[in-house]
């Protein structure tokens, strides 16, 4: 990566910081900038990304990779980043984090500072196993992190954003598992919002050895419903030979609240790489999951489950992309969708001229709870090899009238009834999840959500 100098802009910082407004104002990079008490190659890093940010333009719906999204009714300038929270902010969002209770190790960020820590035990560190904040990791293991960080990005529409992350990031974790290491708890790190027009900027490095076998969960949360924020988060996953890998990762910001996910996963030979998502939060959410299979046998399974309701936007992006013969990946992603809430799937598959013997899977299946809601699917293929099974398929559908009438004619209310058949169209995939603690804890997240519905139905009765 080129550097630049950080003296032309850490000497400019003036008196404009004072007046820093937003998350685009150059007064508050410079602010930011000026405060950080990272390396200078690191603070060069994010002026070049700033330039960067600053260069690209804002999407529009008009654009290909935004294409049915509404307009981007967001402003950056809204955001901010937060001060230090209060003992009595951490002490809730510690409380408040329990997705999972048995883990390897975990970190709890609010506003972007970490606030608890439980470290890995001695054995695991004995074995080699790197999993530290991501400043703390860059200052301890240098060499090691430098070949990944900032490496990557999706292509998929969403790189203004990605710069911007880049630029203001300094929070997130690095984890390193070694060749031929298994882990069997899963590491956990929990993500809040909590102050008023919060940014937040998650990085996530994850790093598998090869013939290692390890899991990781991410979720991401606002610690109030009434507070707006903007959630930015990159996460990159890097699975050497034969390593097997499971990221699974929770979306539950309020809706209040702007979010994106920004994710790579680079593949190599005889890897079992495997990421499910759980999206339930958000105004306006945005995930970008790219795949890179670079290694023959490799095998990639992607999940999501997604709950809109009032006028939420889902707007998932994805990319398989085979370079390597005899590699298997398969997509499914279900979208259930209630009142005038929006969803968008767009995805490719590519297969490369050499990646014979190819076997690739696209799926969106839409659930539609309510006539005003709208799903949009947008599957593709690529294939410039002859040898391959590949296929696509997209399904929107309403519930079935039969059985909803089967429950109303019980006394069970609409919104339990409609929570319980979105139940049997999730469960193929909450199964995949492999934790009954974990799969409990979202089908709670997935309650919690149709009990609001409730409620403001009662309440407008």
């Amino acid at each position: 990566m080129e550097t630049v100098q950080t003296n032309t802009m850490t000497t400019a910082v003036s008196d404009l910081a004072m007046d820093a407004t937003g998350l685009d104002d150059q007064a508050s990079f410079e602010r930011h900038l000026s405060a950080s008490t990272l390396p200078t190659v690191w603070k060069d890093w994010k002026i070049e990304f700033w330039r960067k940010f600053q260069d690209l333009p804002m999407p529009k719906s008009r654009d290909e990779h935004w294409r049915f999204s509404k307009r981007i009714d967001f402003e950056l300038s809204s955001y901010q980043l937060a001060e230090k929270p209060s003992e009595e902010v951490v002490a809730e969002a510690v409380k408040r984090s329990n997705v999972v209770g048995a883990l390897s190790g975990r970190f709890i960020f609010v506003d972007n500072f970490l606030v608890h820590r439980d470290n890995l035990d001695e054995e695991t560190l004995s074995r080699g196993v790197i999993f530290l904040p991501l400043e703390e990791a860059f200052e301890k293991h240098r060499d090691l992190v430098e070949q990944y960080l900032f490496q990557e990005s999706t292509d998929l529409g969403s790189e203004k954003f990605h710069a911007l992350h880049n630029a203001y990031s300094e929070t997130g974790y690095f984890l390193y598992v070694p060749k031929n290491v298994e882990i069997e708890k899963p590491f956990v790190v929990d993500h809040w919002q909590s102050a008023p027009g919060t940014a937040t900027f998650p990085h996530i490095l994850v790093i598998g050895g090869e013939n290692s076998r390890f899991s990781v969960v991410d979720v991401h949360q606002s610690l109030f419903d009434d507070r707006e924020g903007f959630g930015c988060s990159v996460g990159n996953v890097f699975a050497e030979s034969g390593a097997r890998i499971f990221r699974k990762t929770v979306q539950n910001y309020n809706e209040k609240s702007v979010a994106f996910q920004l994710d790579t996963n680079n593949v190599d030979r005889d890897t079992s790489v495997r990421g499910i998502n759980l999206n339930l939060g958000g105004r306006r959410s945005r995930f970008e999951n790219e795949v890179r299979i670079n290694g023959s046998g490799a095998d990639v399974k992607l999940y999501s489950l997604t709950i809109a309701e009032n006028d939420q936007e889902f707007d998932q992006r994805t990319l398989q992309i085979h370079n390597a013969p005899n590699a298997v990946s398969d997509l499914l992603y279900k979208n259930a969708l209630m009142d005038h809430s929006r969803t968008i799937f767009s995805g490719l598959i590519k297969v490369a001229k050499d990646a014979q013997q190819t076997d690739a899977y696209q799926t969106n299946r839409n659930l539609l709870l309510n006539e005003t809601a709208q799903a949009n699917s947008l599957p593709g293929l690529e294939i410039e090899a002859n040898d391959v099974k590949c296929s696509h398929g997209a399904t929107t559908g309403q519930l079935d009238r039969e059985e909803l009438f089967y429950f109303l004619q019980r006394g069970i209310p609409k919104t339990i009834a409609q929570q319980l058949m979105v139940f049997g169209f999730f469960e193929e995939v909450i199964e995949q999840f492999e934790s009954a603690e974990m799969e409990e804890n979202l089908r709670e997240l997935i309650r919690e959500k149709f009990a609001k519905k409730q409620l403001q139905a009662v309440a407008s009765a």
